[in-house]
């Protein structure tokens, strides 16, 4: 037997998954960690918490695997992008992990952005002027602790950290350079002039390596810590959202995959850097050769989340004994597409694509005394849907109209949800029924790296069966009408977006 680890290591947890050589799923290990919040906009890992995690998932997933009858061939990586950790010089962090989701550098980025620069750096480097990306992250520490910078002798991610722990060397795969938005998307080296910007010069940085590029040699503490052969090869991979491209196949402008957890995005492959000249959209590596072109959305799950514990009648839980989020899909079902002319902006994190504003905030529009609970849990679940659409139409705007679109993600467990997308997209969409697409895209790098495969696209045969649903026509001609309307409220409220931002970092929430 021929076995593989996908290891996807996330923002609050990292997860390992075993395969065997058919891609089955034999077994699945789990281990989080916290997520550090201490100030206003700080989110922040321990770098070391998440070494620990990928150790101890490695290790639990390989127990069951037989290793006397077979062999591990491969661990491979799918992981979040654009953290930032300042190391010493004996590469030991001076900082924690600042992670995507820090927005500290929100007036860092808002002064580059409307600076000439900004749409320079853009189209360069094709990622978006925003506080996730490391560029603004490293200005905005040059500015707020100067004497760490001073001290800093290279600048981390989460990738070149870990393989650094693990193999003691300081290389990063280019998916993950090419979202830092310091990496000249024609040269494919570290910008100049981005970091000039970001105040680092390009001998502090990982060197960039392929995605296939195989780490061999463990380190002894490593290697007796996850109880594996010290020669397993570790393969770089990618970045979690172009693997979770990877992982259901869409591997060409004719596939939009879509995905809807906590957060959610839009992405499409193609085989040259395409920059959106509105600069709604990022462009990021795959790996050489293969880009990836679409937006990040902070607000999917989350949102819905929020709407269930605050618009779901608690006594009707318990009255009908059903759980929350059964009750609130049951309830959004029996309200009429448009929820009665309510529209929800669901900004409750700020957001990313397609309004790249930190400050962005949540609005109901049309409420009326005649508008309800149910009418409002509507309106949220078709505004998160909305504004994904947002972001879709710019990318077939950008790359051309798709032949398909496929969508994974938590949100595949509600019925009425997975209509709705359809009707807002006005398109049929396809959902796998059911893998962890980062990982089975992580393992069929491992396959390319090692010659098992001829290229990606062989990730076709190991993708099981889809669930098709089709756009109600009837859904479909609401939504047209409500689609404009969400678009013009957020531009109407966009000019007030950092008064209220502002006004609510005074506010006294506890």
């Amino acid at each position: 037997m021929q076995y593989f680890i996908g290891v996807d290591v996330g923002t609050t947890s990292t997860k390992a998954v075993l395969y065997d050589q058919n891609a089955n799923v034999l077994t699945q290990a789990k281990q989080g960690y916290p997520l550090y919040r201490d100030a206003a906009g700080m989110a922040e890992q321990d770098p070391d918490q998440l070494v620990d995690a990928v150790e101890k998932v490695i290790h639990d997933a390989v127990q069951e695997a037989d290793l006397t009858n077979g062999q591990l061939c491969a661990v491979s990586f799918s992981s979040a992008n654009q953290s930032v950790i300042l190391l010493d010089e004996n590469h030991r962090p001076l900082t924690r992990a600042m992670t995507w989701a820090d927005t500290r550098a929100r007036k860092v980025a808002a002064d580059l952005k409307s600076s000439p620069e900004g749409k320079q750096m853009y189209i360069k480097t094709g990622t978006p002027i925003h506080p996730m990306s490391p560029l603004t992250k490293l200005m905005w520490l040059h500015q707020s602790a100067p004497e760490k910078m001073a001290q800093a002798k290279y600048v981390a991610d989460i990738k070149s950290y870990l393989f650094y722990k693990l193999f003691g060397v300081f290389r990063v795969d280019i998916s993950i350079a090419s979202c830092t938005g310091m990496l000249n998307i024609e040269t494919g080296d570290w910008d100049s002039q981005a970091l000039e910007l970001a105040h680092v010069s390009a001998d502090q940085l990982p060197e960039i390596v392929s995605g296939t590029t195989q780490q061999i040699g463990l380190m002894a503490e490593a290697q007796s810590k996850m109880a594996i052969p010290a020669e397993t090869p570790f393969v770089y991979g990618a970045f979690d959202g172009a693997l979770s491209n990877l992982g259901v196949g869409a591997l060409s402008k004719d596939t939009v995959a879509i995905t809807i957890g906590t957060s959610a995005a839009v992405r499409v492959v193609t085989d040259h850097p395409v920059i959106d000249p509105e600069q709604r959209l990022f462009c990021y590596a795959v790996d050489n050769g293969l880009w990836v072109i679409g937006g990040p959305l902070n607000n999917g799950g989350d949102v819905f989340q929020w709407a269930v514990e605050h618009l779901v009648d608690a006594s009707a839980i318990k009255n009908e004994n059903t759980d929350a989020y059964a009750l609130a899909n049951e309830v959004i079902a029996g309200v009429p597409a448009g929820a009665h002319g309510l529209i929800f902006n669901p900004y409750l994190g700020g957001e990313r694509a397609p309004i790249w504003n930190a400050n962005a905030r949540g609005s109901f529009f049309g409420l009326s005394q005649l508008h309800t609970r149910a009418d409002m849990l509507r309106a949220v679940m078709e505004g998160i849907n909305m504004n994904i659409n947002s972001v879709f139409q710019a990318v077939r705007k950008l790359v051309g109209e798709p032949k398909s679109v496929t969508a994974t993600g938590g949100f595949a467990q509600s019925p009425v949800w997975k209509q709705m997308l359809a009707d807002v997209l006005n398109c049929p969409v396809e959902i796998p029924n059911s893998f962890e697409s980062g990982c089975l895209g992580a393992i069929v790098m491992a396959m390319k790296s090692l010659g098992m495969v001829d290229s990606l696209s062989a990730v076709n045969q190991f993708i099981g069966d889809k669930e098709d649903c089709q756009p109600d026509p009837e859904a479909v001609a609401v939504y047209q009408k409500y689609q404009p309307i969400f678009e013009q409220v957020v531009t109407l409220l966009s000019p007030v977006y950092a008064r209220i931002s502002d006004l609510q970092q005074t506010t006294d929430h506890k």
